[in-house]
């Protein structure tokens, strides 16, 4: 599990094809890479992957068909910033909200505005239609691992309040309009449609019923 509190920005250093999935090296900090074993959990991007090897101030983790076919990574190239967080170990804070690094979707980056003063920035993003409704003002969502409150919505967009210090220790300050970026709804939205649309085909209710019905 993991929070959507970005503990480090690390960076892209080679993605090289593998049958039909992938190999990444990825640059990070020594403090970080001194806690990570081999088989352990990372958050990549808000993607979980796991680490197959540690070298010279890098570790390697291996994508799936299925993570590059839900995620971002396969496009990434050498020098993409990337947010990395390791799981939540008991007992530590949870500052952000539950995350299980299991990305349904990607969303565009429509823009990101400097406001006035030190009001930080406002973002703008693309949300897929499937993941529309499990979104909710004032809800959290992670994007690109970050946990983020759903500041505003319109339609299939999504606007959020970037404060400077997430700015500062995110990899959003190299990010440009068009940008594809991982998103991962709340666990718990999901869980919650899953048991209604179960007990609602059980029931025979739906729209249609409803309908039929006058309502």
């Amino acid at each position: 599990m993991f929070t959507g509190i970005v503990k480090a920005i690390g960076k892209v250093e080679k993605l090289a094809r593998k049958g039909a999935g992938a190999r990444m090296e990825i640059g990070a900090p020594t403090a970080m890479l001194k806690r990570m074993r081999r088989g352990d959990s990372i958050a990549v991007n808000g993607c979980c992957l796991t680490m197959v090897a540690q070298h010279a101030g890098r570790f390697t983790a291996d994508l799936s068909e299925e993570t590059l076919a839900k995620t971002a990574l396969g496009g990434y190239s050498s020098g993409t910033r990337v947010n990395l967080e390791l799981p939540l170990r008991m007992g530590d804070p949870l500052g952000g909200h539950m995350m299980q690094g299991h990305v349904e979707g990607t969303g565009k980056l429509l823009g990101i505005k400097k406001l006035a003063g030190d009001g930080g920035w406002w973002m703008r993003v693309g949300i897929p239609a499937e993941l529309r409704p499990l979104l909710v003002p004032k809800g959290s969502i992670a994007v690109d691992g970050i946990s983020l409150t759903v500041a505003a919505l319109t339609g299939n967009e999504a606007g959020f309040a970037i404060i400077p210090h997430t700015w500062q220790h995110t990899n959003l300050r190299w990010l440009k309009a068009g940008a594809t970026m991982n998103l991962e709804t709340d666990p718990i939205a999901r869980h919650v449609e899953q048991l209604l649309a179960a007990r609602a085909a059980r029931s025979g209710l739906s729209e249609r019923a409803l309908r039929a019905q006058g309502f």
